[in-house]
C-alpha cells in the first residue's frame, strides 16, 4: 500500500502513527536531558577525565546530525515505516548496550549508534505523521508531538536524578532501550501502510558522503570554538557544503533538491527562522542554571525546578499553537512566538545579582509560549511547502537547522565566556565577569531574534 492516499487512511493508522510519533518525540529529549544528569556518576564510575566525558553526548549528537538528511532521503525512497522500524530496533540495542557498557570509550561507541538510530525514528515520525494526516489536521498533530518533546525536557532532569540516585546511572539507558523496543514494535504489528513517494529514484551516495562530512566538520568545529582547531573546522565544514553543493547541482536526484531552495520562498525563510530561533534560545537552560547557582546560590535541585517554568508552559500550549496553525497563517503564529521569544531575551539582557526570582520565572515562562507559538506553526510551514515525495528530505533538514542552531548557540556562549572570563573554572571572583558575560550573550541572542523575526515575517502566506 505505497503512496497511500490520505481519504483511504483509516484511523487506526492515524491513531497508531500519533502515539508513535507521541512516543518518540517524548523519548529523544528524555534521553539527552537525563542522560547529562548521569554524567558526573559516569565519570566517577570509568575515571573519565572531562575532555573523554564531553564526548559521551558529543557522540549522540554529532552522529544524528550527519545522518538525519541522508536518511530521511533513504526513507522517503525505501519506505518511511521500514526506516523508522530500522532505526528504532537500533536506538532500542544500542541504548540497552550503553546501560551494560564496560568502560567509558565501549559507551561512546554506544552512543554514536544510539545517534544514528535517533536521527532515523525522530527525523522520520514527522514525516509519518504528514503522510498519514490531511492538511486541515498536520498543525494540530504536530503541535501534540511537539508538547511531547517538552514533557521529555522537564522529566528528563527530575526522573533521571531519582533513577541514577536510587537505581545508577545504567537504569536510564537500560529503560530507554526497553522503551525504544515497544515503539518499535509497535510500528511493526500496528502500522499499517507504507509511504515512499520517491520509490525508484537512485540514492546519492557522494553527496550523501559529502553532506555528512561537512556537517561533522561544522558541528565539531563549534564544540572546538574559540580555539584555533574550532575555526579550522568550522572553514573545512563550510568549504565542504559549498562542494556539496556545487555537487548535487549536477545530479539528476540529489540528496537535498536545491529547486526548494530556490523556488520556495516558504521553505527557505522557515528554515532559516528555525536556525535563528535554536540559535538564539538553545542556550538560556545552560546559562540561566549557571546563574542561578553562581549568581543566586541555588542548589541545582533547586535551578531545576525554576527551570521548569519554560518547558510546562511550552508543553501547555503548543497543541493549541499547532492547531491554531491549521486555521490562521503559521506566519502570522509563528512569528508572534518569535517576537515573544525577543522581548524576553531582552529582559534577561538586564539580569543582575538582586534580580527577583518571580522576574526569572517569568521570563522562562514568556520563552515558553513564544517557543510554543514558534515551533509546531513553524514546522507545519516547512513541511506544507514541499511535496509528498520530499517529507523525509524536509523533515531533516528542520532538524538538522536545529541542531545547527544548537551548537551556534553554545559556541556563541563559549566564546563569550573566553574573552570575558578566560579557560579557568568559575569561582566566587569571577562572578562580576561572569554575570557580564551572560549580559552580553543575551544582547546577542536578541539581535539574532530581531533578524529571526524579519525571516518569519517576509516566508510569505502558505494559503
Amino acid at each position: 500500500m505505497n503512496n497511500t492516499l490520505d481519504k483511504h487512511i483509516d484511523e487506526t493508522t492515524k491513531r497508531t502513527a500519533l502515539l508513535v510519533a507521541i512516543a518518540s518525540s517524548f523519548l529523544g529529549p528524555f534521553m539527552v536531558s537525563a542522560s547529562n544528569i548521569a554524567l558526573p556518576a559516569i565519570a566517577l564510575d570509568f575515571r573519565m577525565d572531562a575532555v573523554l566525558l564531553t564526548l559521551v553526548p558529543m557522540a549522540y549528537i554529532l552522529l544524528g546530525a550527519i545522518f538525519l538528511l541522508p536518511l530521511g532521503r533513504i526513507a522517503d525512497i525505501y519506505g518511511r515505516k521500514k526506516l523508522f522500524a530500522w532505526g528504532g530496533g537500533i536506538f532500542a540495542a544500542s541504548s540497552i548496550l550503553c546501560g551494560l557498557a564496560p568502560s567509558g570509550e565501549m559507551l561512546i561507541v554506544f552512543r554514536a549508534f544510539q545517534g544514528i538510530g535517533s536521527s532515523m525514528i525522530f527525523g522520520i515520525s514527522v514525516a509519518i505523521l504528514m503522510s498519514v494526516f490531511p492538511a486541515s489536521a498536520r498543525g494540530k498533530v504536530l503541535g501534540i508531538t511537539v508538547s511531547a518533546v517538552y514533557v521529555g525536557l522537564a522529566a528528563g532532569p527530575l526522573l533521571g536524578g531519582f533513577m541514577t540516585e536510587q537505581l545508577g546511572w545504567r537504569s536510564i539507558f537500560l529503560f530507554s532501550g526497553f522503551f525504544g523496543s515497544a515503539i518499535t514494535v509497535s510500528v511493526v504489528w500496528k502500522l499499517k501502510g507504507e509511504w515512499a513517494e520517491a520509490r525508484g529514484e537512485p540514492f546519492d551516495i557522494i553527496g550523501a558522503g559529502a553532506y555528512s562530512i561537512a556537517i561533522a566538520a561544522v558541528m565539531y568545529g563549534f564544540h572546538l570554538l574559540p580555539g584555533n582547531r574550532g575555526f579550522l573546522f568550522l572553514l573545512i565544514g563550510l568549504a565542504g557544503l559549498w562542494l556539496f553543493v556545487k555537487w548535487e547541482m549536477r545530479v539528476r536526484f540529489p540528496v537535498l533538491e536545491w529547486k526548494l531552495f530556490r523556488h520556495n520562498r516558504v521553505f527557505i525563510l522557515s528554515n532559516l527562522a528555525t536556525l535563528i530561533n535554536y540559535g538564539a534560545t538553545y542556550a538560556i537552560g545552560f546559562l540561566i542554571s549557571l546563574y542561578l547557582q553562581y549568581t543566586k546560590g541555588l542548589s541545582p535541585q533547586n535551578a531545576g525546578l525554576v527551570l521548569m517554568a519554560q518547558p510546562i508552559v511550552q508543553a501547555v500550549f503548543s497543541p493549541y499553537a499547532g492547531k491554531l496553525s491549521d486555521r490562521v497563517e503559521p506566519q502570522v503564529v509563528a512569528s508572534c512566538g518569535m517576537g515573544l521569544t525577543v522581548i524576553g531575551l531582552a529582559l534577561f539582557v538586564f539580569l543582575g545579582q538582586e534580580t527577583p526570582l518571580w522576574f526569572i520565572v517569568g521570563t522562562l515562562a514568556l520563552h515558553g509560549l513564544g517557543f510554543a507559538l514558534f515551533s509546531s506553526p513553524n514546522t507545519n510551514a516547512v513541511m506544507g511547502s514541499v511535496d509528498k515525495r520530499l517529507y523525509g528530505v524536509a523533515s531533516g533538514i528542520v532538524s538538522t537547522m536545529r541542531l545547527l542552531g544548537n551548537s551556534f548557540s553554545i559556541g556563541t556562549a563559549t566564546i563569550v565566556f573566553s574573552i570575558y572570563i578566560g579557560q579557568v573554572r568559575i569561582t566566587p571572583e569571577r562572578y562580576p565577569a561572569f554575570l557580564t558575560s551572560v549580559r552580553v550573550i543575551f544582547a546577542v541572542f536578541f539581535l539574532l531574534c530581531l533578524g529571526g523575526v524579519y525571516a518569519s515575517l517576509a516566508r510569505g502566506k502558505m494559503r
